[in-house]
């Protein structure tokens, strides 16, 4: 079975700049690590930092130059402008990573994050940065462990000045008609990326859904072939379904999984943005509150329903044990 629609990895930006000396990878988490290698694999020349020792040496063992802190990472990139691309957690992970380089970095040089930040407070981000002269780029990207090998879709804010001294480095990263300058402003490319993730939230309800009501149905359908068949020719086929049937050929029932579902953040801030905008948001929502609802198996809320239809109705109601 398929792994996705992209190609494999590889380069596909220019020639030129691809030995540019000045590019550093800060955090070499799953996502991290697998760009770094997949920048080495097309040629370009990676500085790579992490506060796992083991990570940077990792990364090492594939061809990036290791640095044991930010300022010794930085001090080893020897061409201008220097671009220093940060993976790490969103919040304060970023936020201190971004204040320790902007001490760092000079005027002309280039900061790219490429995590899921709040496009909010990317923008305040990005105002700071330029009062010292340094560009900020905000990469919202999406591939997930498979990035490596079938390339991460990027959508990119920030200016065109910045963008274009950066392309090749996108370039590299992303599959075939995989990357978008989505607009100059600081801030596009992550609020992009956060509406990408809700309408990830949605379609993940509706599979979600669909395959639920097929298993309390009269029929014994196999619903890990279902779901491969679903890929071949039928409007609901995705990559997300192509995980789905490969998840429920390795444990048709699911059994080793619990129904509790976490979010990590950019469901909310879609949802915020629709009440903020005025843009209705229905199912997007509902699959946010959804999340909420599986992390509590008797929640308090169902007990107030059950309540109520047997005060006003008389209706059976199961008690505690």
């Amino acid at each position: 079975m398929a792994t996705g629609y992209a190609k494999p990895a590889g380069q596909n930006g220019p020639m030129e700049n691809r030995n540019h000396a000045g590019l550093m990878m800060v955090g070499l988490g799953k996502m991290g690590a697998n760009m770094t290698e997949r920048l080495l694999l097309g040629g370009h020349h990676v500085v790579a930092f992490d506060r796992s020792a083991d990570a940077v040496a990792a990364s090492v063992a594939k061809g990036a130059v290791g640095a044991t802190s930010l300022e010794a990472g930085v001090a080893a990139l020897t061409d201008s402008p220097k671009i220093v691309w940060v993976m790490v957690p969103a919040g304060d992970p970023t936020q201190a990573t971004l204040d320790s380089l902007a001490g760092l970095l000079s005027a002309g040089d280039i900061v790219i994050d490429g995590g899921n930040s709040n496009w909010k407070q990317t923008r305040a981000r990005a105002a700071v940065l330029a009062e010292k002269g340094i560009s900020m780029l905000d990469a919202g990207t999406s591939g997930g462990v498979w990035g490596l090998a079938n390339g991460y879709c990027l959508m990119v804010g920030g200016a065109d000045s910045a963008y274009i001294a950066a392309e090749s480095i996108f370039t590299t990263l992303a599959p075939e008609n995989g990357l978008m300058h989505v607009d100059s402003a600081p801030g596009s490319g992550h609020f992009t990326k956060m509406v990408h993730n809700g309408i990830e939230y949605s379609m993940m309800q509706a599979y979600g859904e669909g395959l639920e009501i097929i298993e309390k149905s009269p029929f014994n359908v196999d619903q890990a072939k279902l779901t491969e068949v679903w890929n071949h020719g039928s409007v609901v086929r995705s990559w997300l379904l192509e995980l789905l049937a490969s998840a429920l050929e390795k444990d048709p029932g699911l059994d080793d999984l619990q129904a509790y579902v976490d979010d990590s953040g950019e469901g909310r801030w879609t949802v915020d943005a629709a009440v903020e905008f005025g843009a209705p948001a229905y199912t997007i929502a509902a699959s946010l509150f959804a999340r909420f609802g599986s992390r509590d198996n008797n929640a308090y809320g169902l007990r107030v329903l059950s309540a109520l239809r047997n005060a006003f109705g008389g209706h059976t109601v199961k008690k505690v044990g």
